[in-house]
């Protein structure tokens, strides 16, 4: 997915979103309130989703969706077994159950808090369940998934450590959560474009890109909740745009537009016309198209269970770290 029209043709090709025979359930949603957690409005994004969804030609904007929810089932696939129940965190259109196959996993739950969305789910093999539900409140008992999955979800999350935590207790003894989410570095070149626009012709700046997690922090949060067995890795997608107008556009399309509460509802046409002149001249490319990079976070964590390997007691090693450069050394000559 090099470019926004390459994501855009492929999805040209793919059968349009058709409902599947899955079942509904409604769960009470709590709205979260002003706190000292509370950074996105969790309302305002709903409807930013719902809005989305109701767009005709709202297929197209599913590229970045798509591309990651394929990556997160290859992470699937790598583990060598099958997972009875699972369970699909923000699962939007169900951009990643379509890359699962029913040998892998048996029985899918889809959760998303856009009613519209999951109504446009793509159709998967899997037998699945919708449940329209908060990210950030889970309507599950204690171990019951075998695996946990989310693609682009969490970073809207405002309590990320007690997201985790409840991913950590819905699932089974030795169950595996694997997610992705949006990192600390998307969008990099729109917000440095906005910020010295905006101080250039208002003489200060808002946030106009909503903040998001380090991967510096992702390993300890997923270890604090409960998660053994970490593995978490970055990688870098980059869509190239006519201009910062198509970008803003795709991330509205996309229903992923700044809800934080400290955010800016307006910008002025000046500064979207010097933001749009920053972007090219810092960022652009030979053709006239400019990039926009999604830091994509990658997390894999397991219950701990028994049967898993555990590593050796402190002090239980029978050799020195001093000697490892000995390792290779040829024997010294026995003396007579």
């Amino acid at each position: 997915m090099s470019s926004r029209l390459c994501g855009r043709a492929l999805q040209t090709v793919r059968a349009p979103p058709a409902a599947s025979s899955g079942r509904w359930t409604r769960t009470a949603s709590s709205s979260s309130g002003r706190g000292s957690m509370n950074v996105f409005n969790r309302e305002m994004k709903k409807r930013q989703r719902n809005w989305a969804a109701a767009l005709r030609d709202g297929h197209q904007y599913d590229y970045l969706r798509d591309e990651v929810g394929s990556r997160v089932a290859d992470r699937v696939y790598d583990i060598a077994r099958t997972f009875p129940l699972a369970l699909d965190i923000g699962a939007g259109k169900g951009h990643m159950a379509e890359h699962l196959h029913k040998d892998v996993v048996e029985r899918l739950f889809l959760t998303d808090v856009s009613e519209k969305t999951l109504k446009q789910r793509k159709q998967t093999e899997i037998p699945t369940h919708c449940v329209l539900a908060d990210e950030e409140f889970l309507p599950f008992k204690e171990n019951t998934f075998d695996l946990v999955v989310s693609s682009l979800s969490l970073h809207w999350i405002n309590n990320l450590p007690g997201a985790f935590r409840q991913i950590q207790q819905v699932l089974k003894p030795d169950g595996v959560f694997i997610g992705a989410m949006v990192g600390g570095e998307t969008l990099y070149e729109l917000r440095c474009s906005l910020q010295l626009a905006e101080t250039e012709r208002e003489g200060g700046f808002s946030p106009h890109v909503s903040p998001y997690t380090a991967v510096t922090d992702l390993g300890n949060l997923l270890g604090q909740a409960g998660f053994n067995m970490l593995t978490v890795d970055t990688d870098d997608v980059q869509v190239h745009y006519p201009g910062i107008t198509e970008v803003m556009t795709d991330l509205q399309g996309m229903g992923e537009s700044n809800c934080a509460w400290n955010r800016k509802s307006m910008l002025h046409r000046d500064t979207i016309l010097a933001a749009a002149a920053i972007y090219k001249e810092m960022y652009g490319n030979e053709d006239g198209s400019i990039p926009a990079t999604f830091e994509i976070l990658y997390m894999i964590g397991w219950k701990p269970h028994e049967s898993q390997a555990k590593p050796a007691k402190r002090g239980s090693a029978s050799v020195s770290f001093g000697d490892l450069s000995k390792l290779n050394q040829p024997p010294p000559p026995a003396q007579s």
